[in-house]
């Protein structure tokens, strides 16, 4: 019988997660060495095929750049395991002989791994292996316009892993991806937890589904330059997050905010190498095919060259450009182009001071960015210091490529392709997601005496006046019950 195909991929998901249920009941008893041989075999075979993945995404989804899927596909697979490759993920992971506590490590169960488009085969091998170094299984959705490269992904890392002694099943892949399957996958009563990467209408679902989930928020990164600010540097790493993959990482630069007194420099700097102004028209004719009425990005243009987006919005670019850059005023609906763009565009402001750039910056965040990610270009250390102290964000990223940095590849950040927003960016974690994340903690705890109360704390009770009859409601709950049984029993004496 064939079905339709929304009543296949529903079958499919169910198929695919009583796999990984079964799997699962295997993996949870598995050691730490299974596993860590298991997550090394994946990173073997991720960096491997880190660049026929790379070539499969960039052909599927049109989007990206090459050279630069191929990086991502080797940071999620070997600089990932080499990150975390010492920890521990399987029974007691933690003593402390003088508080009396243990720490052991469990499993969650099956994970729905919701897949972006974005970042499709990089964010398959990165949640893949941080599932089974935890001893969870893995079903994946995938985005339908990067179907194809995510189940390569899946299958190639779930064949590496069964290889090393996993059990078959352990990671799987939509094949037919749909809404109605997604929203399957994530309420399926098997399902333990939901690990989303994607438009905030996706991860919403995720956190409505009724299961436990870590989602991402959006990230409208501003990239402030200080007077102090080594601008050649500055310049350079701004245009090097911007770019990498065209952008399409949501921790990259969406905006330069750049104190007045240095501006002119910063132009020309980023000038020399590949920034494109555009004049007000341009920025107009951009901002239209940019930037959507309801203020999202236009799917068409997130990850394209700024050759392609300047073809579509009808202005000419030398072939040199790398970036295309619009002086702003403003923050809003007025100003299309200071709305998150996952492309090679960046908005460009000038401020007076640092202090007017610390409110440029929370204007930006506040219109899609809370809680996600901030670059400041700065080496005047009171300033740096007020930044982090007082910025609605939970990265903070001092004279790096933002989009680097925030994964964890130019700084010390735990690798990761999904960066938590905490509560104010309407995410249930604020750090970069790895393994600690999947594990459920339980603690062995010894008795450790009772804590005595101070001296004269316990003050004597007042007691009721003597009182040759009692009111009922002075009388405890057993004497209560006690004189409705004699009434009771005196009234059917009297009858």
């Amino acid at each position: 019988m064939e079905l339709d195909r929304d009543l296949a991929t529903l079958q499919e998901v169910r198929n695919l997660v009583n796999a990984a249920k079964k799997a699962q009941d295997t993996l949870k008893t598995f050691t730490q060495e299974q596993v860590d041989r298991i997550c090394l075999a994946i990173a073997e075979a991720g960096e491997k095929n880190a660049c026929l993945l790379a070539d499969m995404a960039v052909s599927e989804s049109g989007m990206g750049k090459y050279e630069d899927k191929c990086f991502k596909n080797y940071f999620a697979s070997k600089v990932l395991y080499d990150y975390i490759k010492d920890m521990k993920t399987v029974g007691i992971i933690g003593k402390d002989d003088v508080e009396k506590v243990w720490e052991v490590a469990e499993p969650v169960g099956v994970i729905a791994g919701i897949v972006p488009t974005t970042n499709p085969t990089s964010s398959t091998i990165f949640k893949a292996m941080i599932a089974l170094k935890t001893r969870n299984t893995i079903v994946f959705s995938p985005h339908p316009s990067a179907a194809a490269c995510t189940k390569e992904a899946a299958r190639i890392v779930h064949d590496a892993a069964v290889k090393a002694g996993a059990p078959e099943g352990c990671i799987g892949c939509i094949s037919m991806p749909t809404l109605e399957g997604t929203n399957e996958l994530m309420k399926h009563k098997h399902i333990s937890m939901i690990l989303a990467t994607g438009g905030s209408a996706l991860v919403r679902a995720a956190y409505s589904s009724g299961k436990p989930a870590l989602g991402v928020g959006p990230g409208n990164v501003p990239a402030f330059v200080h007077r102090s600010a080594d601008l050649a540097k500055a310049a350079e790493h701004i245009l090097m997050g911007k770019t990498f993959d065209n952008g399409t990482i949501c921790a990259s630069e969406q905006s330069i905010v750049a104190e007045g007194c240095i501006s002119d420099q910063l132009v020309e700097e980023l000038k020399k190498r590949g920034g494109h102004f555009l004049t007000k028209e341009e920025t107009e004719k951009v901002s239209r095919v940019v930037i959507l009425p309801s203020h999202g990005v236009n799917p068409k243009i997130v990850g394209k060259t700024p050759q392609f987006i300047a073809e579509m919005a009808g202005i000419d670019v030398p072939k040199t450009a790398r970036v295309l850059i619009a002086s702003l005023d403003g923050v809003g609906p007025q100003w299309p182009l200071s709305y998150e763009k996952l492309t090679t565009v960046l908005a460009y402001y000038i401020v007076n001071d640092w202090h007017d750039g610390c409110e440029r910056c929370i204007q930006l965040l506040e219109l899609g960015g809370i809680g996600h990610s901030l670059a400041i270009h700065c080496t005047d250390m009171d300033v740096i210091t007020e930044f982090v102290l007082k910025k609605p964000i939970f990265r903070i990223l001092i004279n790096t490529p933002a989009a680097l940095g925030g994964v964890g590849a130019t700084t010390n950040l735990a690798p990761s392709f999904t960066l938590g927003c905490g509560t104010w960016g309407g995410s249930s974690v604020s750090e970069n997601v790895g393994p600690k994340h999947l594990l459920n903690i339980k603690r062995a705890a010894w008795h450790s005496g009772i804590p005595e109360l101070p001296a004269g704390f316990v003050k004597p009770r007042e007691t009721a006046s003597n009182s040759a009859s009692v009111e009922p409601d002075s009388l405890n709950i057993n004497e209560k019950l006690i004189a409705e049984i004699v009434a009771q029993v005196i009234k059917s004496m009297n009858k």
